[in-house]
């Protein structure tokens, strides 16, 4: 069983994992693709914190889960907008 401390480290981690990938999604948003390289960490640190969700939630009790659960959400949806967010685009367009 997972104890409530190491629950709560754990969401406060992905808190923090998750407000800079806000970040880089709303500069990503502005400045199109000028950092890429904090906006694909960002991506990777999101994906680091859901594989580790999930081995927590093997080991937690029910109201943990629900907790991570609420967590997992928040990640996905983030990644989700900036997966969509085309990040990649040229700066400049050939069609005339």
């Amino acid at each position: 069983m997972t104890t409530r401390q190491s629950i709560d480290n754990f969401i406060n981690r992905c808190e923090s994992v998750i407000l800079f990938a806000e970040e880089q999604y709303e500069e990503g948003n502005r400045q199109e693709h000028y950092h890429d390289v904090d906006y694909s960490e960002a991506m990777m640190d999101l994906e680091t914190m859901l594989q580790q969700l999930h081995k927590m939630t093997a080991s937690a009790n029910a109201q943990q889960r629900e907790q991570l659960h609420r967590v997992r959400l928040k990640i996905q949806q983030l990644q989700n907008k900036m997966i969509l967010l085309n990040h990649d685009r040229p700066l400049y367009s050939t069609w005339h």
